[in-house]
C-alpha cells in the first residue's frame, strides 16, 4: 500500500468501539495493563486503527513493565508525529499517526540503550494487530522484512 491509500474516513471512524474512539479521537489512555496488546509477542506488524497506516514491527516491541505496549522505534518514522503535550500537570511528547491523525500515545526516552533509548508507549486502541502470516494479503508484504 502507498502512503495516498492511508487516511482517517467517516466509514473507519464509524466503525471504532467507544474506546478507541475516546483514545484515537479525544486522546484519551486506556488503563494500564488493560489493552490486549500490552503482553502480546506475536509476529507481525501494528497499525493506525483508524487508517491502517503501518506505524509498529514486533521486531521493535519490549516489554517495559509499565502497563502498555513499548516499541523501541515506529516500523516507518514519517508515519508517527511527536506533538508538546502540558496536560496532566506534565511535559510529554505525544505520538499520533501522520495520515489518520490517531492520538496513539507517548514517548519517552527511557527505552533499552541498546535500541536507541526510547520507549514509545502506545494505547493497544489504537492499533490493530497484522499477523506475519497475513501481512502479504492485507497490503503490508513490503514491512516483512521488519518482522522476526
Amino acid at each position: 500500500m502507498s502512503d495516498e491509500n492511508y487516511a482517517k474516513t467517516e466509514e473507519a471512524v464509524a466503525r471504532l468501539t467507544p474506546e478507541q474512539f475516546r483514545v484515537t479521537q479525544r486522546s484519551g489512555t486506556e488503563r494500564p495493563f488493560s489493552g490486549e496488546y500490552d503482553k502480546h509477542f506475536e509476529s507481525g506488524i501494528y497499525v493506525d486503527v483508524v487508517s491502517g497506516e503501518p506505524l509498529f514491527a514486533s521486531s521493535d516491541k519490549f516489554d517495559s513493565g509499565c502497563g502498555w505496549p513499548s516499541f523501541s522505534k515506529p516500523i516507518v518514522h514519517a508515519n508517527v508525529t511527536e506533538h508538546s503535550d502540558a496536560s496532566h500537570g506534565m511535559v510529554r511528547t505525544e505520538v499520533r499517526s501522520k495520515h489518520g491523525d490517531s492520538h496513539l500515545g507517548h514517548v519517552f526516552p527511557d527505552g533499552p540503550r541498546d535500541r536507541g533509548g526510547l520507549r514509545y508507549c502506545i494505547n493497544s486502541a489504537a492499533l490493530r494487530f497484522v499477523p506475519k502470516e497475513r501481512m502479504e494479503a492485507e497490503g503490508y508484504g513490503a514491512y516483512l522484512d521488519q518482522v522476526e
